[in-house]
Formats: C-alpha cells, sequence, structure tokens
C-alpha cells in the first residue's frame, strides 16, 4: 500500500491509518487521544481545536512515515 493512504486516512480519522497498517495499539492510543482533543473543543473551547489540527498532521506525517517504513522493509 503506497503510505501516502494511511496518511490521509490518519489526517481524517487520527490512528487509523496506523492500525491498517498492524500498529494496532498506538492507532487506539492516537484515536483515544484526538477523541479527547474533540471533547475538549466541544466542551472548553473553540482554540484547543488549532491543537486538534495540530494533532491530526502529527499523526498523519508519522503514519506516512511508518507507511513509507513498512514499504521498503
Amino acid at each position: 500500500m503506497h503510505p501516502i493512504i494511511p496518511a490521509i486516512i490518519s489526517f481524517l480519522l487520527p490512528g487509523i491509518g496506523q492500525i491498517i497498517q498492524g500498529e494496532t495499539k498506538k492507532g487506539i492510543i492516537l484515536f483515544i487521544i484526538a477523541i479527547i482533543i474533540a471533547c475538549l473543543t466541544i466542551y472548553v473551547s473553540s482554540i484547543i481545536e488549532i491543537i486538534g489540527l495540530i494533532w491530526a498532521i502529527y499523526v498523519a506525517v508519522d503514519a506516512y512515515k511508518e507507511g513509507s517504513l513498512i514499504t521498503w522493509l
């Protein structure tokens, strides 16, 4: 699988790209953190949404890097 696919999936649903690459535990942890950030955005402040965007970008980049590593192994 091309590494851009899990990266896009992880940007839209953080952690799911890691799960489809076989990193289930890591993906679940990243997904739970994304849910916590989303809840904080809803109940605390919309400024936290920026943190959520940064988190989604980080998770997408991580999925891309892991996908690139898996592709070349």
